[in-house]
C-alpha cells in the first residue's frame, strides 16, 4: 500500500490513546489534498493507524493463490482436533457407562480344583505332619526364645532340643491350630541335646510316626517343619546331603558340660534359628531326624544369627527314640562309654588315650570296658567298626551313636602297629 503514515511511527499492534477532540476552529483547517489521479491507488477508505477506528482488513472477494490451501489446512486441522476430541469424549463416556452399568467384569481364572495332594509330595507330607508339630515359646532367667517340637504319644509327651529348654522357667506349647497350653519339663540331656516336655488336658493329639535312620540314604528327599525366627508351621524341603556327619554343638559354659556330640544327618533343607527340635521327615511323613544345628555363613560373629546356607544337621531318630524313652521313664538318659580318658590336646590323626585321668586317677578305668578289651594308656584309637576317626570328638560321637551293651571293634595304634580290640560298651548317666 501507499497510504501515508505519520512520522511518529509505532507498531500496528500497539494502541495509542485517542486524540483530543478537535476545537471548533478545526472547520477552518486547510482542505484535504485532492486524491491521486489514475489507478495508482484503489478507491477506499484512507488508512489512519492512529484513528479512533483503524482500518480492518476484510476479505470481500475470492481468495487468490495459496489462500485456498491455507483454508483447507485450517479446516483439516480443525477436523482432526474435533475428531480427537470426539473420540476422547466418546471413550470417556463409554468407560463411565461401563462403570455405571450393571454388567460385572470378570477376568479368566482357573476353576477350584481338588485340594488333595499325593501323600509323598511335599504338600502331602506337610498336611500329614503339621498337626503333630508344635512351637515352643520359652522364658528363662536370661531371656526368652523360640523352638520347635513334635508329639511323641497320646499322653502329651513332646520331643525337642535340650538347648531350647535348658534355661526354661516357663514353657508354652502352641499347636498348628493356634491352641496354646503350658508344658512341664520331663527330662533333658545336654550330651545328646535332647529334651522331653509334657502337656496335659489336650485332646486330639496326633503323634508323628517314627522312621528308622538306618534306612536313610544320601539323596533321599526330606521335609523339615519348624518355627524359624518364630514363623511357626514353616515347611521347607531338600535332600539328605550326608549321613554319619560328626558334629559338636554348645560349649557356652566353658567346662564342656553342655557340649553335645551328634553323629548327624546332614541336609540342605533350609533350617534356621527356631527350627531346633523340629522333625526331619522322609517321603512317608515319618520322622528320621530331629533338627538341631546349622552351619551359618557368619559363624565368627557371635552377635549375628546367620541364616541357612544349606548346611543343616539333625540327630538321627534312632538315637532320639532311645533317649526320649529313657527321659520319659527315668528323667535321665544313659551314655555308652568305653571307660577311658582321652587326651583332647592330641593333634595327630586319631584319638589318643591319656596317660592320666582326672584327679590323678588312671586314664583307663580299672575293670572297665576298655581295660577288659586290653586298651592301654597312650594307645591311639584310629577306627570304630572299621570307620576311621580323626580326633577325640569323633570317637565320642561314634560311641554315642550306639547303645550301652552294644559290641564294638576298636582299631588301636600301639608301638607303630595297629591291632583290633573287641569290647562291649558300658553305661554312664548323662547330664
Amino acid at each position: 500500500m501507499a497510504d501515508q503514515q505519520q512520522s511518529d511511527t509505532a507498531p500496528t499492534w500497539w494502541s495509542r490513546p485517542a486524540a483530543p477532540q478537535a476545537e471548533p476552529e478545526a472547520a477552518s483547517a486547510p482542505a484535504a489534498e485532492p486524491a491521486p489521479q489514475g489507478s495508482e491507488v484503489a478507491a477506499g477508505p484512507r488508512y489512519d493507524p492512529w484513528g479512533e477506528q483503524p482500518l480492518q482488513v476484510v476479505d470481500q472477494g475470492k481468495a487468490t493463490g495459496g489462500g485456498h490451501v491455507v483454508r483447507l489446512r485450517h479446516a483439516l486441522a480443525l477436523g482432526l482436533g474435533a475428531a480427537l476430541l470426539a473420540g476422547g469424549v466418546g471413550g470417556w463416556l463409554g468407560v463411565l457407562a461401563e462403570r455405571q452399568s450393571s454388567t460385572r467384569l470378570e477376568l479368566p481364572q482357573a476353576a477350584v480344583e481338588n485340594k488333595g495332594r499325593a501323600p509323598e509330595s511335599v504338600a502331602g507330607i506337610a498336611a500329614t505332619a503339621l498337626p503333630g508339630v508344635v512351637t515352643l515359646h520359652v522364658r528363662g532367667s536370661t531371656g526368652s526364645g523360640t523352638g520347635t517340637g513334635f508329639v511323641l504319644d497320646g499322653q502329651g509327651h513332646i520331643l525337642t532340643n535340650n538347648h531350647v529348654v535348658s534355661d526354661a522357667k516357663d514353657i508354652t506349647v502352641t499347636f498348628s491350630t493356634g491352641e496354646s497350653v503350658t508344658a512341664t519339663l520331663v527330662g533333658r540331656d545336654s550330651g545328646y541335646d535332647l529334651a522331653v516336655v509334657k502337656v496335659d488336658g489336650v485332646r486330639g493329639l496326633q503323634p508323628l510316626s517314627l522312621g528308622n535312620s538306618e534306612n536313610v540314604k544320601v539323596g533321599d528327599p526330606v521335609v523339615a517343619i519348624g518355627a524359624p525366627f518364630d514363623l511357626s508351621n514353616t515347611v521347607t524341603a531338600g535332600i539328605i546331603s550326608a549321613t554319619g556327619r560328626p558334629i559338636t554343638a554348645g560349649g557356652d559354659k566353658g567346662d564342656g558340660s553342655d557340649i553335645s556330640y551328634v553323629d548327624a544327618l546332614q541336609t540342605d533343607a533350609p533350617i534356621n534359628p527356631g527350627n531346633s527340635g523340629g522333625p526331619l521327615l522322609d517321603a512317608k511323613a515319618r520322622v528320621i531326624g530331629i533338627n538341631s544345628a546349622i552351619r551359618g555363613a557368619d559363624k565368627g560373629d557371635s552377635e549375628k544369627q546367620s541364616g541357612s546356607i544349606g548346611l543343616g544337621f539333625a540327630i538321627p531318630v534312632n538315637q532320639g527314640k532311645r533317649v526320649a524313652e529313657e527321659l520319659i521313664r527315668t528323667g535321665r538318659a544313659t551314655h555308652p562309654v568305653i571307660g577311658v580318658t582321652l587326651d583332647m590336646e592330641y593333634t595327630g590323626d586319631g584319638a589318643r588315650v591319656g596317660t592320666k585321668g582326672e584327679g590323678g586317677k588312671p586314664a583307663v578305668t580299672p575293670d572297665g570296658p576298655g581295660a577288659r578289651a586290653g586298651i592301654q594308656g597312650g594307645d591311639v584309637i584310629t577306627k570304630v567298626d572299621g570307620v576311621r576317626v580323626h580326633g577325640g570328638d569323633e570317637l565320642v560321637i561314634k560311641i554315642r551313636a550306639h547303645r550301652p551293651g552294644d559290641p564294638l571293634a576298636l582299631t588301636v595304634l600301639r608301638d607303630g602297629r595297629e591291632r583290633t580290640l573287641e569290647l562291649v560298651l558300658g553305661s554312664a548317666n548323662g547330664s
